[in-house]
């Protein structure tokens, strides 16, 4: 029944509106293939033996099966640390950002809120002005911050663009006279917060935990800026060694050993991929539980005052 109705509505479609969708359907395929394509590259590298990935034999499914690579990651010391040091940064640095971007959020979505307007421009100008890498620094070290994890979790607090869209959510979602009715029956502001506010904007909630969430797992620059010590690394900033490690420049390779070199190709080739696979799993996992939510809370809390 379905596809007969799918087929009555082609039917009705003008020559043009048929080479249109056509057109629109064959490139939302390749577009999608490209985005593809990488992701099943890379996993079957992951699974595939060093040399076969040498030999560029590897190109939609894994050339002599290994699991040596992922053997390899959990054997490496500084990549157990840095999976679970970042596993840390994003709960805390999650529970800390989506915390004060409620607390703000909140209050200017409130009309009765003194000097609302003078504390809704300045949160936006800074959006468009900060004082940059060196001040924020600067910072850090005046709060005896750099070279621990608070730093991380800390410097990752608040972000304008999440607390806007929050507080849209909150006008369009929460009605006044919700809030005079919870007043006439002795509700306060506090307890109107969070028995009533926040259940109601899980979605919204759900899509900012999403974006902090990958914001700090993807991060690697604020970890060289601010962490010294190598078990304080986190697993971007560990990537990020091994590959930088597996481009060496060709004259730096000559002046090695050629078994030292041998060695350390195969070694890095069973990391490269598995690291990268084992890098993206987590959020791969978050999303779907948030998916629901995801465009929801969007498109609420993108609509204008």
């Amino acid at each position: 029944m379905r596809g007969k109705t799918q087929s009555s509505i082609w039917g009705r479609f003008t020559a043009g509106d048929k080479w249109f969708h056509v057109v629109c359907l064959f490139w939302l395929g390749l577009s999608g293939l490209s985005i593809l394509y990488p992701l099943v590259y890379v996993l079957a590298c992951s699974f595939s033996s060093a040399q076969a990935i040498l030999r560029g034999d590897v190109v939609l499914w894994p050339v002599e099966f290994s699991l040596a690579a992922y053997k390899s990651v959990f054997n490496y010391p500084l990549l157990r640390s840095g999976f679970f040091n970042s596993l840390l940064y994003v709960a805390g640095g999650t529970v800390v950002g989506v915390s004060v971007v409620l607390l703000t959020a909140y209050p200017l979505s409130r009309k009765d809120l003194p000097f609302r307007k003078f504390f809704q421009t300045f949160f936006v100008v800074t959006m468009f002005f900060s004082g940059g890498m060196i001040p924020s620094y600067l910072l850090m070290r005046n709060l005896h911050l750099v070279g621990t994890r608070w730093a991380l979790i800390i410097g990752a607090g608040f972000s304008c663009y999440n607390m806007i869209i929050v507080k849209t959510y909150f006008q369009s979602s929460l009605p006044p006279g919700i809030l005079d009715a919870a007043h006439i029956d002795g509700c306060g502001d506090v307890r109107f917060f969070f028995t009533i506010a926040l259940p109601l904007a899980v979605p919204v909630i759900a899509v900012i935990v999403l974006f902090d969430a990958v914001s700090i797992w993807n991060g690697y620059f604020n970890g060289m800026l601010y962490l010294t010590k190598a078990n304080t690394f986190n697993f971007q900033m560990i990537l990020r060694d091994i590959l930088f490690v597996a481009q060496m420049p060709v004259d730096m390779l000559n002046s090695m050993d050629s078994d030292v070199v041998e060695n350390l190709q195969n070694i890095l080739q069973q990391l490269r991929y598995s690291v990268l696979v084992v890098g993206a799993l987590p959020m791969m996992i978050l999303y779907p539980f948030i998916q629901k939510y995801f465009i929801r809370g969007m498109m609420i809390g993108s609509l204008k005052e």
